[in-house]
């Protein structure tokens, strides 16, 4: 196998994402060969790598999967959590060889669709800031905005960690304290929907993701989750330029296929093995049967009882 960054890797293998694997490489937490990772170092995955101590087995490329998660209210996008809160991860499906990754992150009070993939890479491009990737929210805000309010909101507002806006703004349903609307950006900054509108003076009271890229949240009860399609997999991967291709084990479909014509043979033998015993079966009671009717005695029985019986002659005396 030709030497690759680890980041890209194990990404592919499913250990995380690469911000994910990047951190845990600077805080020392993954070793090559016994010796500490560096960012950008070029493995094979015949080597031998640790994470938190533990050996970590980088298998090949499997299909990718994409899971569609309702994430509901007081969950965390975090494998742990000190305050003994649910995370997400115990809501999703237990698998033996892959690792899920998570496609961005809602904060605690957040709800709605979460994109769960076994594909870092997959993750790691569809989160970065390059694939300037929508995301949808509906908001329920405290309040209606001002003509004013929102105008600000699309021109853009400066923040801690710099300037943010939302690409377009529509109102929905709501009255009295309480007022809808959908927002869009391409950015997936922390908490940053809350306070952009925060900023001009509104509290966000609900929050929910309904649509990440091309993926609309579909009918699903909160805390369940659904396999996307393989062909929208495949639509995913292709909108940030990459192709479903898992990597096929040829020695197991040699097998698999050697296996079933071997068994298809062994089949068209014993058919026809039945079939000449059958044939055969059939010949002997034929030939038995006439054999039987010429030499059996109740034939001859039934023969004479067939002939016509002579007149006795009577004595006369002479």
């Amino acid at each position: 196998m030709k030497p690759e960054r680890i980041q890209k890797v194990m990404a592919q293998a499913g250990v995380g994402s690469r911000r994910q694997i990047e951190a845990w490489i600077k805080e020392g937490r993954i070793t090559v060969d016994g010796k500490p990772a560096e960012i950008g170092q070029l493995i094979t995955r015949e080597q031998r790598f640790t994470l938190n101590g533990k050996p970590l087995r980088l298998r090949q490329k499997a299909p990718t999967r994409v899971l569609i998660l309702n994430k509901p209210e007081g969950t965390i996008c975090s494998r742990n959590d000190p305050g003994h809160n649910k995370t997400v991860f115990e809501l999703l499906p237990r698998t033996k060889h892959d690792r899920w990754v998570l496609v961005g992150r809602l904060d605690v009070n957040t709800s709605g669709l979460l994109l769960v993939t076994n594909n870092g890479e997959l993750a790691n491009r569809l989160m970065h800031p390059s694939s300037e990737i929508e995301r949808e929210y509906a908001v329920r805000v405290l309040g209606e905005a001002t003509p004013e309010q929102l105008q600000q909101l699309l021109d853009g507002i400066e923040l801690e960690d710099g300037p943010a806006a939302f690409l377009s703004i529509s109102e929905g349903e709501g009255s009295g304290s309480n007022r809808w609307y959908h927002v869009v950006l391409k950015e997936g900054r922390n908490r940053e929907v809350r306070r952009l509108w925060g900023a001009v003076g509104l509290k966000v009271s609900r929050l929910i993701r309904i649509r990440y890229g091309m993926i609309a949240l579909p009918r699903l009860l909160r805390g369940q989750y659904k396999d996307l399609p393989e062909k929208q997999v495949t639509q995913l991967m292709q909108s940030v330029g990459m192709r479903n291709k898992p990597e096929k084990t040829t020695t197991d479909q040699g097998r698999r296929s050697k296996k079933a014509s071997s068994t298809k043979k062994d089949l068209q033998r014993s058919n026809k093995s039945r079939d000449d015993r059958r044939g055969d079966n059939k010949a002997r009671r034929k030939g038995s049967s006439v054999d039987d009717s010429r030499e059996s005695p109740y034939s001859k029985i039934s023969r004479s009882k067939k002939t016509s019986r002579q007149p006795v002659r009577r004595r006369t005396r002479g």
